[in-house]
């Protein structure tokens, strides 16, 4: 994925009402009246909102007659998430070389003791 696309999909994310709205969204299509239903804001802020979620590319609007209903296009969220992956086996193996190192001083701590038993 583009920087530049990764950069517009963790700026959308790192709003609370974003997030809210892709959220709303993974239920199925909504109007922009029904998105702002929830919220204490006007159409027009939630449209802002929206604009930035469209250009981030995680949602698109369709037309239905009248309505204009917006969708999630998760394929960006994807490329997000495969970018975190790396940090993930990061931390996975962090943990496993601490897990490794602790049951080395927990095994050399019982030969202690059984040592000073004898």
């Amino acid at each position: 994925m583009p920087a530049d696309l990764l950069d517009a999909t963790f700026a959308a994310l790192a709003d609370p009402t974003r997030r809210a709205i892709l959220a709303r969204l993974t239920v199925g299509e909504a109007t922009v009246t029904e998105l702002a239903a929830p919220f204490r804001m006007s159409q027009p802020a939630v449209s802002k909102h929206l604009k930035v979620l469209e250009r981030a590319g995680l949602i698109s609007r369709g037309r239905d007659a009248q309505r204009r209903p917006c969708r999630l296009e998760a394929q960006p969220l994807k490329a997000a998430l495969d970018w975190l992956e790396n940090y993930r086996a990061y931390w996975a193996e962090s943990y496993q070389r601490l897990d490794g190192l602790l049951a080395e001083l927990q095994a050399e701590g019982d030969e202690g003791r059984t040592g000073e038993r004898r």
